[in-house]
């Protein structure tokens, strides 16, 4: 009777012991989970070249698989208090290029526009805009991307207007400009890899010179060393987010 009384309490024991160490551990993951946004305080304190140093590890984090642990609901309540994103970033509507999960961000971390081939309108340059002289972003982005069907499509000269898409022909006729003076010994169309790379890096490129001619707010913010606006190239195969040299 002795040694099955001595069992239970063991095994009582056993059990009390794996409940307090799954505790544990589950107070460790909630650690790690994270539930805070940012806030105008931490917005204020970073230059934009400390948040491009921090989008930068992001990316590590992402293309490691690593993404950071978020509990979007309760980033969400919080959000609904204000937001103070520290970037915006124009990106391409590709479905491919997740921005936030790219730069292992989450919920009130950064503004996203997106349209095809990543180019500026009125409307886009207006967002940005309001996103760094309302909103207290401190960093721009014109994210473009590797095998960039907008860009492939106006290389290849498609001819949109013949299939009744004007609206398409006319955001090809924006990105046509960054096709000339891009030199190659190869041919001129989007199966030449590298030239189709250098033409989307070019097109990133001349995106961020039109919003500072287009945004004499945004250029002079950066003249004074408030925002830094600057362009940058995603590599599907790898995730690498490169920033160019403007």
């Amino acid at each position: 009777m002795a040694s099955c009384q001595e069992a239970k309490e063991n095994e009582t024991t056993s059990t009390s012991n794996q409940q307090e160490s799954d505790s544990t551990q589950q107070e460790l993951v909630d650690e790690r989970v994270v539930k805070s946004i940012l806030t105008a305080e931490e917005q204020a304190e970073m230059t934009p070249q400390e948040i491009i140093g921090r989008l930068k590890k992001g990316n590590e984090n992402f293309m490691n698989n690593n993404l950071t642990q978020r509990d979007h609901s309760e980033q969400r309540r919080k959000a609904m208090i204000g937001q103070f994103p520290k970037a915006i970033v124009l990106s391409c509507v590709d479905s491919r290029v997740p921005v936030e999960d790219v730069f292992d961000l989450g919920i009130g971390d950064i503004f996203v526009a997106r349209v095809a081939g990543n180019i500026e309108n009125e409307a886009i340059v207006g967002s940005m805009e309001f996103a760094t002289a309302v909103a207290g972003s401190k960093v721009v982005i014109v994210m473009g991307h590797t095998a960039c069907g907008a860009v492939k499509s106006t290389i290849d000269n498609v001819d949109a207007r013949s299939m009744n898409m004007n609206s398409l022909a006319d955001l090809m006729e924006e990105i046509r400009p960054a096709i000339e003076g891009v030199e190659t010994s190869g041919e001129k169309s989007s199966k030449n890899t590298e030239f189709t790379n250098e033409v989307i890096t070019k097109n990133a490129m001349r995106t961020v010179k039109n919003i500072k001619d287009a945004s004499p707010t945004m250029a002079k913010m950066e003249d004074e060393g408030k925002i830094a606006i600057v362009s940058a190239i995603y590599d599907m195969e790898t995730g690498k987010v490169s920033f160019n040299k403007d």
